[in-house]
């Protein structure tokens, strides 16, 4: 491709989309080292109404929250490529614009943050009066909290998830980026610890060490880590994928994007997404899928949190059946 104008990548500005936008753009740049590739931070809805709960009964918030200004930009073309973390794109997307990568997924898994017992013994003493921090030892899992332990989250989806398996628990609401999440568990009594993704904190240059302990360069002191398993909490639908969306008559731009994709990870997010569609929700549904390409077949399992009742399915199917998958799921668990 010869020489042309810079090509725009829009993007959120919080630190994790900027990695993943920054990502993208040092894949497109050393596959077509002849082109230009410029980012353009844009505000989004979501980014402007910090305040609002994310935990709202579905149809509380609106659908493309994360998302929505972006793919202004690209119909007015203002922009030539969005990076989107995928669980925050709408399965229904605007006319005129498609999905058209998905590079390799990170882990999917979610992570339970919390203090360390043993760093808590070795401070001094509290201000007078201030309520004691509690910890807890290393490879604290879910079934290993107090009775009655304070988590926090956002995601109903999380939440579900841990009243489904302890509901003893009291969840309770927060918001911020991930460093500002493990700050406040770090400092707040009131908190016993909160969930995050694994992905957001690989992509941030955050690493899980075998001990228990959280390596990086803004880690709070005496944080803990336990990555959960998938049969302790499904993730969201397109956790630890980066969607790349574009123009759906940009040719061009879509020769560059099938350099960025990774076919194992698009099948496996299409078979999640088609089950999410099937599900009438959005990212703030209290539904979890997970899929993976095993040989020639594509594997889903979900779950549904909704109107009170746990409801769980698994199914495999050719790969190009993928999309029938997920709505097979779907119609299973409606």
């Amino acid at each position: 491709m010869a020489a042309e104008r810079p090509i725009i990548i829009c993007t959120r500005g919080s630190a994790l989309a900027l990695a993943q936008s920054n990502l993208i753009a040092a894949q497109c740049r050393a596959a077509f080292p002849r082109l230009g590739f410029e980012l353009k931070i844009i505000k989004t809805t979501g980014d402007k109404l910090q305040r609002a709960s994310m935990a709202k009964a579905e149809g509380g918030l609106p659908k493309g929250l994360f998302t929505k200004e972006l793919e202004v930009a690209l119909m007015k073309g203002q922009a030539d490529i969005a990076v989107h973390s995928l669980k925050d794109l709408p399965t229904d997307l605007p006319a005129g614009l498609l999905l058209a990568a998905t590079p390799k997924r990170e882990d999917v898994r979610d992570v339970l943050i919390y203090r360390s017992a043993d760093f808590l013994k070795r401070q001094s003493g509290r201000t007078p009066g201030e309520p004691a921090l509690r910890g807890f030892q290393p490879r604290l899992t879910v079934k290993d909290l107090p009775k009655g332990a304070t988590i926090a989250t956002s995601s109903t989806r999380r939440k579900m998830s841990l009243l489904a398996a302890r509901p003893d628990l009291k969840i309770v609401e927060i918001r911020g980026n991930v460093s500002t999440r493990m700050q406040k568990v770090a400092d707040q009594c009131e908190l016993d610890g909160t969930i995050l993704a694994l992905a957001g904190l690989t992509r941030l240059n955050f690493k899980i060490n075998a001990n228990g302990t959280i390596s990086g360069s803004a880690v709070p002191g005496g944080l803990l880590a336990t990555v959960l398993t998938l049969e302790e909490i499904l993730p969201c639908v397109g956790q630890g994928a980066i969607g790349v969306e574009i123009r759906a008559d940009d040719e061009r731009i879509a020769k560059i994007c099938e350099r960025l994709n990774h076919g194992n990870t698009f099948h496996a997010v299409t078979a999640e997404r088609a089950f999410l569609h099937g599900m009438g929700g959005g990212c703030q549904s209290p539904v979890g899928a997970y899929a993976e390409i095993i040989d020639d077949t594509v594997s889903l399992q979900a779950v549904s949190f909704r109107d009170g009742q746990v409801k769980r399915g698994a199914a495999r199917r050719p790969i190009a059946e993928a999309a029938l998958l997920g709505e097979q799921i779907a119609t299973e668990l409606k």
